[in-house]
């Protein structure tokens, strides 16, 4: 079986959830059949592609990177995307072909009806339930949103990573028939996650913030974007205890207001409480495995978050973790067991707001506070939650459910 990947993020340039399961998926895909991942950003060189795990792969992997399309530069960002699905596209040679996010959508759907092959989706996201990204893409979110409903409406299999997210994409598209959605979770690879050596390099990031490793410590990483909930973490962060050191590992704002909303929250902040340290910069995987084993608990404060990779890579590091009671976090973050669930009622309008932004701060803020002030729990739920990482999500299982969902739509 030959396979075609198509995404934005790949190696090395990684940003998001979304960039970690495709490299892990491609991966873990390429021990058992042949795999051809096409991403933006250009050409990788022999030492970017990622080596595939195993002793002896049965399959094989190629990548393949786009530059864009140099006649876009000053177009609308969705445009300039399209540029790249249309190179992506034409290039595409395989069984059936996979696409990740809207971002490859169109490249997808096209590959489809060009080289008459079946065309399956992975649902990261879903743009319906992203009306913030206007203030990003402009008049561009509806072009983003229409190569998303098109390829999803057409698409002959869809796989959720979450049941969560299933039920998502049934609201947001009544029109796709329900046995094409299957739900493959996301997963883990454990090994990435080990505890670094005393010697790792990657501790001296505690020495470059100023990161206190004796205070009880509370970590956030995360996009500076509406759907991962800052603002909220922000507010909330004024009735936690002070002599709770917190680190925010918050970049790549969506757009230059909300940078400022978050910058104007943080420095408010900073004065009223102090005992925050923010990075802003993306931490090579070193550093952040390094604080993730350095820190006593994770935050996920999202309003929206299909499944929440980033929780999961907190419990491989033996985190415990406080999150949103929403999308597929549920899935993920057992409520009093590997950490604590903060319940959130939300608008049905796309947006996820909260109907209560003052319970939600306040229910975030008590959970916080629960889980700080005592240790031992803490440390319980961490292994709690290392077990249930390494019990239920590892891409061994997921490649495996995923080459299931290949041969049921080649078979149709």
């Amino acid at each position: 079986m030959k396979v075609d990947i198509l995404t934005r993020e790949y190696p090395p340039h990684i940003y998001g959830g979304a960039g970690v399961h495709v490299d892990e998926l491609a991966k873990v895909l390429a021990e058992r059949i042949d795999v051809t991942v096409r991403a933006f950003d250009g050409p990788r060189t022999a030492d970017q592609i990622p080596t595939i795990p195993g002793e002896n792969p049965q399959g094989s992997l190629q990548v393949v990177g786009y530059d864009n399309v140099s006649e876009l530069d000053q177009a609308n960002a969705a445009l300039k995307t399209f540029g790249v699905d249309l190179q992506m596209a034409n290039d595409v040679d395989a069984d059936l072909v996979h696409a990740h996010t809207w971002y490859s959508c169109l490249a997808g759907r096209l590959a489809q009806q060009l080289h008459e092959i079946p065309f399956i989706i992975t649902a990261h996201s879903l743009e319906p339930f992203r009306p913030w990204k206007r203030e990003q893409l402009g008049g561009g979110y509806n072009l983003s949103s229409w190569a998303e409903k098109d390829a999803y409406e057409h698409a002959d299999g869809i796989i959720a990573v979450s049941a969560g997210m299933r039920q998502d994409i049934l609201a947001a598209y009544p029109n796709v028939d329900p046995d094409k959605v299957h739900v493959v979770h996301n997963g883990i690879t454990l090994s990435d996650f080990a505890t670094p050596s005393a010697d790792d390099e990657g501790w001296k990031v505690f020495e470059r913030y100023h990161i206190d490793k004796n205070k009880p410590t509370l970590l956030f990483v995360g996009r500076i974007t509406r759907q991962k909930g800052l603002p909220y973490l922000l507010q909330a962060l004024h009735f936690v205890d002070s002599e709770i050191q917190v680190v925010l590992c918050a970049g790549a704002p969506d757009t230059p207001e909300i940078a400022q909303e978050v910058k104007s929250a943080f420095a408010k902040l900073d004065e009223e409480r102090g005992n925050i340290i923010w990075i802003e910069e993306m931490l090579p995987k070193p550093e952040l495995n390094a604080l993730e084993h350095g820190c006593d608990a994770f935050i996920c404060p999202s309003i929206y978050e299909p499944l929440g990779i980033v929780n999961l890579e907190a419990m491989a590091c033996g985190l415990p973790v406080v999150a949103s009671a929403t999308g597929g976090i549920p899935e993920v973050v057992d409520d009093n067991v590997t950490g604590y669930l903060v319940p959130i009622e939300q608008l049905h309008d796309g947006t996820g707001t909260p109907t209560n932004p003052d319970k939600f701060v306040h229910d975030m803020a008590d959970a916080i506070n629960r889980i700080m002030s005592d240790p031992e729990r803490a440390k319980a739920m961490g292994q709690a939650g290392y077990e249930r990482a390494r019990d239920l999500f590892s891409w061994e299982s997921i490649a495996e459910q995923t080459i299931e969902v290949y041969k049921k739509v080649l078979k149709q």
